[in-house]
């Protein structure tokens, strides 16, 4: 498959270099580079069954690339979703994955655990250090509230909030890890149009701050507005990257959303193998995590 790219950013935060993930025989994403400067909102788009948020979740830890490196500021990261958010890489989740019975400031408090130095026996004896990190976990995970505009429902249980608001919540407790690089996957999905320009707001707002945004969206009007650079999947490969007006005007995107096969692109029956195989993993990975580390209710 023939790609189009233009020249990448002076300062990478992101560099994914060949990532490739196969499930058995079945190759969902195949050989993508991507890079991701300071300051910059990058977006991923693509039909359904593209390999998106299978390209996530090689990115975030979440699946062991088959072939492939991702790094983050020149290092290689590690393939642990823990230590992934440790050297500062956040994400949201198409889905949203909220603890549904606790408040929306304990929601992001659990975000300040990587951040929290704290060990077992300070937690236990709560000495001066644990209540002075506690204090500035507080301190922080309001100032965050106050930042996606949700400081004033602190106390609320989180499963009551509107929806457009337990989006603001789920990037309030990804933020609260202090990342230099945020991973959104699909932020806007089912949102009202007034919500989606509040989303927008907020991205720009959080790109303001100094962190560098990936965004997986299907909203074409929204990514388009939001973007430097957008690159597009087809099949689990990166078909094009470039400006919003490159890419929107290729004519194997418009045919790849039309449904309209180009030279190269696999059948319906091979899509179909891909996504039962990753169906499978998803599944598999459930199994085998621990269900008290899981938000409540949690669909992965």
């Amino acid at each position: 498959m023939t790609t189009t790219t233009i020249d990448m950013p002076t300062t990478p935060v992101l560099e994914a270099s060949g990532v490739t993930m196969r499930f058995g025989g079945l190759t969902a994403v195949r050989s993508v580079d991507l890079t991701v400067g300071a300051g910059e909102i990058v977006g991923l788009i693509g039909p359904n069954g593209a390999g998106k948020t299978t390209f996530f979740n090689c990115l975030t830890g979440l699946y062991v690339p088959t072939e492939g490196q991702v790094r983050y500021k020149g290092t290689l990261l590690p393939p642990k979703p823990h230590l992934v958010t440790t050297a500062g890489v956040a994400r949201t989740f198409q889905n949203i994955r909220l603890f549904a019975n606790m408040t929306v400031l304990e929601n992001v408090l659990v975000g300040r655990h990587t951040r929290t130095k704290e060990g077992l026996w300070s937690a236990l004896l709560r000495g001066p250090g644990f209540k002075k990190a506690e204090a500035a976990s507080h301190e922080r995970a309001m100032e965050l509230l106050e930042f996606v505009g949700l400081s004033h429902k602190a106390d609320h249980v989180s499963r009551n909030l509107p929806y457009g608001e337990q989006r603001k919540l789920e990037i309030a407790r990804a933020l609260a890890s202090d990342p230099g690089l945020l991973l959104l996957d699909e932020p806007t999905a089912g949102m009202n149009p007034q919500e989606t320009r509040a989303a927008e707001e907020l991205i720009f707002g959080i790109r303001d701050q100094g962190v560098a945004i990936l965004v997986i969206e299907h909203d074409m009007r929204f990514i388009f507005n939001l973007c430097d650079r957008v690159a597009c999947l087809v099949q689990g490969e990166k078909l094009i990257e470039g400006t919003a007006e490159t890419v929107q005007g290729d004519e194997r995107v418009i045919a790849a959303y039309l449904g309209t096969p180009f030279e190269g692109a696999p059948g319906a029956e091979e899509l179909a193998e891909v996504e039962a195989a990753e169906a499978h993993s998803a599944e598999a990975h459930r199994d085998g995590t621990d269900s008290t580390t899981r938000p409540e209710g949690e669909a992965q």
